[in-house]
């Protein structure tokens, strides 16, 4: 498995294109850091969206019976096998490892031009 750094101006874009690619499918996701420790929030939830508000600076994780919000993200990357999305990790302000794991890898199509 390879990650990708995705740069801050990419965000939005990328989030609003995966919207419905995403949508109904499960996810873990795992919060860790040192004063946190290595925490489940949700294990095998189908979610419902992701999406950034770049004015805001809050990405929302909106999974069924959870909404999971990072303020002010540091670092977003994408994690990815060769069949395709595999997960995400989001480095927030406490630098606190947000980690979201898809249980079925989802095939990426090239972005429209």
């Amino acid at each position: 498995m390879t990650s990708r750094i995705l740069a801050r101006s990419e965000w939005h874009f990328f989030f609003d294109r995966m919207a419905k690619a995403l949508r109904g499918k499960r996810a873990q996701v795992e919060i860790t850091g040192l004063r946190l420790g290595d925490q489940i929030q949700a294990k095998s939830v189908p979610l419902v969206g992701i999406t950034f508000d770049p004015k805001g600076e809050l990405l929302e994780i909106a999974m069924e019976g959870l909404d999971h919000l990072i303020h002010k993200p540091a670092s977003i990357a994408i994690l990815e096998g060769v069949d395709g999305l595999r997960g995400l990790e989001i480095v927030d302000s406490d630098q606190h490892r947000q980690i979201i794991t898809l249980t079925s890898p989802l095939r990426l199509s090239a972005p429209d031009d």
